[in-house]
C-alpha cells in the first residue's frame, strides 16, 4: 500500500518540474491525466507515441515515482455514437501505451446518458448499464490483449452509482482486467450520506478483491448537499475504511485528492496515521 496524489493537484508544469515537487511531498506514485498535468501536452494535438509516454515514465521514475493509474475519464455511454466511438479509441490508445508509461491501469469513471455528465434519470436503467456493458467490454479487450487493466471508478450520479451495480458489471465481464477505482465518497449523496459505512461495508463485500485503487478524499455537508474537501476535513468514516482495507489484506494504492501544496502535507499526515503507512 503506497500513498500518492493526483499529478494535476500540484498545477499544470513540465513534467520534470511536476514529479520533482510531487516527490518532495513524500509521494512514491500518482494518478496521470496528462493533458491536465503536464505542460505542453494537448490532448487534441500531442501525439500519444511511445517515445512520449517514455519521456513521462522517466521523469517520474526519476524522481522515484510510478505511475500507478493513467487518467482517461471518457463517457461510454454517451448517447451519440459517433461521440461514443471516438471516446472509446481514445481510451483504447491509452490502454496501448499504459505500458509505455509504467502503468497497468487506466481508468475511468461510466458516465452518463446526458453528454455534459450532469444526472439523467436513464443512468440508473438497463439500457444505460447494457450500453456501459458493451463499452467496457471492448475496453477490457484491448487491456487483455496489452497485459493491463481497466480501473472503473463508481461516481452516484452515473451508471455505476453503488456497489451492486458495480458487481453486476464485474460479472457481466467476468475479466480480472477489469478492476475497480474506489472513492467512497463518490458513492455518498445528500440523501444517502447517513448510512456511509452501510455503504462502504457493501463496497468491500461485493467487490473488495477488484480494488486496485483507493481515492482519498472527504465530504461536508452544507446547504448546496454534500461538498469535497481534504481528506480528515469532513465525516467520511476513515477508520472503517482502514479497517476493511486491513482485513482484506488490501494493497491498493492510495492517491489523495482534493489537495494542493499549501494543503497536502496536512492530507498525509492524517491518511499515514490512519493507514498506518
Amino acid at each position: 500500500m503506497r500513498l500518492g496524489v493526483r499529478a494535476h493537484d500540484f498545477g499544470k508544469l513540465p513534467v520534470g518540474e511536476l514529479a520533482g515537487r510531487i516527490a518532495r511531498e513524500g509521494f512514491r506514485c500518482v494518478q496521470l491525466a496528462p493533458p491536465k498535468a503536464i505542460a505542453g501536452f494537448d490532448a487534441a494535438s500531442t501525439r500519444l507515441d511511445a517515445a512520449a509516454a517514455g519521456g513521462v515514465r522517466a521523469a517520474f521514475e526519476a524522481a522515484g515515482i510510478q505511475i500507478a493509474v493513467l487518467g482517461c475519464y471518457i463517457n461510454p455511454v454517451d448517447p451519440d455514437p459517433n461521440r461514443r466511438g471516438r471516446q472509446l479509441a481514445q481510451f483504447k490508445e491509452y490502454v496501448r501505451r499504459a505500458r509505455d508509461f509504467g502503468c497497468g491501469v487506466v481508468g475511468t469513471e461510466t458516465g452518463s446518458l446526458n453528454a455534459d455528465f450532469s444526472f439523467h434519470p436513464g443512468n440508473r436503467g438497463e439500457g444505460a448499464f447494457q450500453t456501459l456493458v458493451g463499452s467496457v467490454r471492448e475496453l477490457v479487450g484491448e487491456a487483455e490483449r496489452c497485459g493491463v487493466a481497466v480501473g472503473i471508478e463508481g461516481v452516484e450520479r452515473y451508471v455505476i452509482s453503488d456497489a451492486r451495480r458495480m458487481k453486476r458489471l464485474i460479472d457481466a465481464i467476468g475479466s480480472a482486467r477489469l478492476q475497480v477505482i474506489f472513492d467512497p465518497v463518490n458513492l455518498l449523496s445528500a440523501a444517502n450520506y447517513a448510512r456511509q459505512d452501510d455503504i462502504i461495508k457493501e463496497s468491500f463485500e461485493l467487490c473488495g478483491d477488484r480494488i486496485a485503487i483507493l481515492h482519498a478524499k472527504d465530504f461536508v455537508v452544507d446547504a448546496g448537499g454534500l461538498r469535497s474537501v481534504l481528506a480528515g476535513k469532513g465525516r467520511l468514516n476513515y477508520g472503517l475504511v482502514a479497517e476493511l482495507c486491513r482485513a482484506g489484506k488490501s494493497s491498493a494504492d492510495i492517491l489523495m485528492e482534493d489537495t494542493n501544496p499549501a494543503t497536502v502535507a496536512e492530507g498525509v499526515r492524517f491518511l499515514r496515521s490512519v493507514f498506518s503507512i
